[in-house]
């Protein structure tokens, strides 16, 4: 278990100048965590380089960007992408003739999950092959960034990969009732997580998720090397979860969201992190905050946490400075509802003893129960239906907050970390904001 050590300070400001280079491994879609990096990359001069994870075609076969989604997706990065297909996982692997996972999966039924099995051998072969085949990539991308990087950058690689939930429907009925089912369609994490359904996202997850960082650090360091050679440093970060200090009771408390099943892949990151600075090498897990996005919308109950971070910033920034963002935050609720009933509620539900007699650090990640699935899902229920317009929600305007001061963080920490994982917290991010580091945030 790695030691929880949060950030304490703000970090010195980094040496990244115009001609360096962030390298964001892991395509960018849509607005999340890796748009913070970006944008701060762009704010301090340095030229931005993205990959893609390609595209399947309807026979299934991996391809790089053609044209038309090439010009689409480097507008949304707002630079330059190595069209290499850098698709994790194993999936969609056919070895020896046998079909892929996502194959066998095709007429799997979702009343069936907990009899569904596959064979080890198989499943082992399908994950060499989709290692060899991403690792493969990754020689490609680096071989093509050696004629991009100018002599004398620093180059900062972004690790944005996450996920790897096998591309199959029996999947999406499954962890919607992990995930959000209450009464009869609530389902246990921990039984889901121990059946062989359960094991193989397990598998897919450490692939996806934790394992791309280890192999981006083998194959780059050539790069690496290169880059030091010329004068340049060469840093690495990827993005974290396990748990996060917010403001419960007027204290600042570590808590989690529950399931994150998740998270032994996120451990194993952080393991691959200390491995690598253990040799040398600058790479640190920064675990962030919640946030609310579209790939996060399956996870509800996530977002409550995030609304404490609103009181946060009154702490740590002042009336003043926080003055706006209340009034911004206000503007969205119904009419008669106020945002202090609002953190009231929330705040009730992160100090639950229900809650507390289930998160525990050492015993991170812990598996749902059908009281505390009922009570979260009921409390994000309540918390959202005094919105006036689902489409224009507090926890996202904090979510933008927290991707924007993350990226911020963690660019100027990369310079010279002081760890190989690090928590990201409400206190950290609200300290920034009232510094003028964290101007244009807000």
């Amino acid at each position: 278990m790695t030691e929880y050590r949060p950030m304490s300070e703000l970090p010195d400001t980094a040496g990244y100048k115009k001609g360096d280079v962030l390298v964001l491994v892991g395509e960018l879609f849509g607005r999340g965590y890796a748009n913070g990096l970006v944008e701060e990359a762009r704010r301090l001069g340095m030229t931005v380089i993205g990959t893609t994870v390609g595209r399947r075609d309807s026979n299934g076969a991996l391809r790089a960007l053609n044209g038309e989604e090439l010009a689409e997706a480097e507008a949304l990065l707002g630079g330059t992408i190595i069209n290499v297909p850098l698709e994790a996982g194993f999936d969609m692997e056919s070895v020896d003739g046998e079909p892929s996972v996502a194959e066998q999966l095709k007429k799997a039924r979702p009343d069936d999950w907990d009899s569904i099995c596959f064979n080890d051998a198989f499943i082992a072969a399908a994950r060499a092959a989709g290692t060899a085949r991403f690792r493969a990539a990754l020689a490609q991308l680096m071989k093509e960034l050696e004629t991009v990087i100018p002599a004398g950058a620093s180059v900062l690689f972004a690790h944005s990969m996450a996920g790897g939930i096998p591309r199959a429907r029996v999947f999406m009925p499954l962890l919607n009732r992990v995930f959000k089912g209450t009464g009869d369609k609530f389902l246990s994490s921990g039984a889901f997580w121990e059946s062989d359904i359960g094991r193989l996202c397990d598998a897919s997850f450490n692939e996806v998720t934790a394992d791309t960082f280890r192999y981006l650090l083998e194959e780059s360091a050539g790069v690496r090397e290169r880059v030091f050679a010329a004068g340049g440093l060469a840093a690495y970060t990827a993005y974290g979860y396990h748990g996060t200090a917010v403001l419960v009771g007027g204290d600042y408390r570590w808590q989690s969201y529950v399931p994150y099943v998740q998270g032994w892949a996120k451990m194993r990151l952080e393991e691959i992190a200390a491995e690598a600075s253990a040799g040398g090498v600058s790479a640190t897990v920064f675990n962030c905050p919640e946030i609310q996005t579209n790939s996060s919308a399956l996870f509800l109950g996530v977002e409550i946490s995030i609304y404490p971070l609103l009181t946060a910033i009154r702490r740590e920034a002042g009336d003043a400075a926080a003055a706006p963002l209340f009034e911004r935050c206000q503007g969205m609720l119904k009419e008669g509802e106020g945002l202090g009933h609002l953190l009231e509620r929330a705040d009730d539900y992160l100090a639950s003893p229900l809650l507390a007699g289930i998160l525990d650090y050492s015993g991170w990640p812990q598996h749902n129960t059908r009281e505390q699935a009922e009570l979260m899902l009921s409390r994000s229920a309540e918390l959202m239906g005094m919105h006036a317009d689902q489409k224009r929600l507090v926890c996202a305007e904090l979510s933008r907050i927290v991707f924007l001061a993350t990226g911020r963080l963690m660019v100027h920490s990369s310079w010279n970390p002081v760890a190989p994982t690090l928590w990201l917290n409400h206190d950290l991010i609200a300290r920034l904001l009232a510094d003028s580091r964290g101007e244009g945030i807000l």
